[in-house]
């Protein structure tokens, strides 16, 4: 405030004229009106012009400095309200399809009992990728890499589409189950690849990783495309969660996301340019993004499980009181502790 003020007071004062009545507690508003009539009364001419030009950057940088003046008033804002949109919010329309030129889609199905048996504790198993595990533009390879680095790279390409869902999933009313904790427990089993994984039935998933849903995933589309003015990266990923009590699909989903990067171009010069500016749509952050996008793409189908909402709100609370009436056992005197009307601490 005494900034804004003081640049005030440097404009009126650059004038030659007195300013009596302008105090620190004075409205800044009366001297700003007070700046504009001093522009007013400066007589025209080649002066002038020098002057008005003078006085308006004056105002501009009071303008600005004050921007920062202004008092911010905090509105009390209460948590746990409805939220909106969480159906909708990120997931992509016609129109933003149409406006990013990406032709992919999801299709998914849904089991229909879903609504009264939705997954509450997932594992979400390791996905596979059958492609060529090289870096592929225009379906051309432009890696050569060898069988070790090949099994590597396949293993990087479909654990990032995996890490990707488990992260929307983990936003969601689900328990998801540690993707360390279960590749840990399959190596002890002896599931090293994907034959192996998939002759293993779910129940026996179930047991060894304590729940009630396992996923499977294969990576359908890991390359990237690029002619002159345009490039684009394409991944796509198949998602299967079946239950492990009795082996029905309660969600299948398939999807693909078109990542593009296009720049017309209408002279020789331009061409140029904009094939060498859309080379950078083949960026590894660019990829990272597709697959970000596309796994949250497919979560966002899952209905939402009202009932695991419920359980969990139930679970917490209960688990809260469990742990209020322990927290009373050990603060009671020794007397009452060893009586037998109180249960003993463990």
């Amino acid at each position: 405030m005494f900034f804004c003020y003081w640049l005030v007071l440097l404009m009126t004062s650059n004038s030659g004229k007195t300013v009596e009545n302008l105090k620190p507690s004075a409205d800044l508003s009366r001297a700003a009106a007070h700046s504009f009539a001093l522009i007013a009364s400066v007589p025209s001419g080649r002066t002038s012009t020098k002057q008005t030009k003078h006085w308006l950057a004056f105002l501009v940088v009071i303008a600005l400095a004050c921007t920062d003046c202004a008092t911010v008033r905090y509105q009390e804002r209460p948590f746990f309200l409805q939220e909106q949109g969480l159906e909708t919010h990120g997931r992509k329309t016609w129109f933003d399809r149409l406006v990013e030129l990406d032709p992919g889609r999801t299709r998914f199905q849904v089991a229909a009992n879903y609504a009264q048996d939705p997954p509450r504790r997932i594992a979400i198993l390791p996905f596979v990728d059958h492609g060529s595990a090289n870096f592929v533009v225009n379906k051309i390879p432009l890696s050569f890499r060898d069988a070790k680095e090949q099994a590597e790279w396949a293993w990087t390409y479909a654990n990032r589409l995996r890490r990707a869902l488990a992260g929307y999933l983990a936003q969601r009313e689900f328990t998801v189950v540690n993707l360390l904790t279960i590749d840990t427990t399959l190596a002890d089993h002896g599931i090293n690849n994907w034959e192996v994984l998939q002759a293993v039935p779910p129940q026996e998933l179930g047991r060894w990783l304590n729940a009630d849903t396992v996923v499977y995933g294969e990576v359908i589309h890991y390359e990237a495309y690029y002619a002159f003015l345009i490039a684009n990266w394409q991944v796509g990923v198949q998602v299967r969660m079946v239950s492990t009590q009795d082996g029905h699909e309660r969600f299948t989903a398939t999807g693909s996301r078109y990542s593009v990067d296009f720049r017309p171009a209408f002279t020789m010069m331009d061409m140029g340019i904009n094939a060498a500016l859309t080379l950078l749509q083949l960026r590894d952050v660019t990829l990272a993004r597709a697959e970000e996008e596309i796994s949250r793409e497919i979560v966002l189908r899952l209905p939402r499980a009202e009932s695991n909402v419920a359980t969990l709100v139930a679970a917490a609370r209960a688990e809260r009181s469990n742990e209020t009436d322990k927290r009373r056992v050990w603060r009671a005197p020794s007397s009452l502790a060893s009586s037998d009307r109180l249960p003993k601490p463990e």
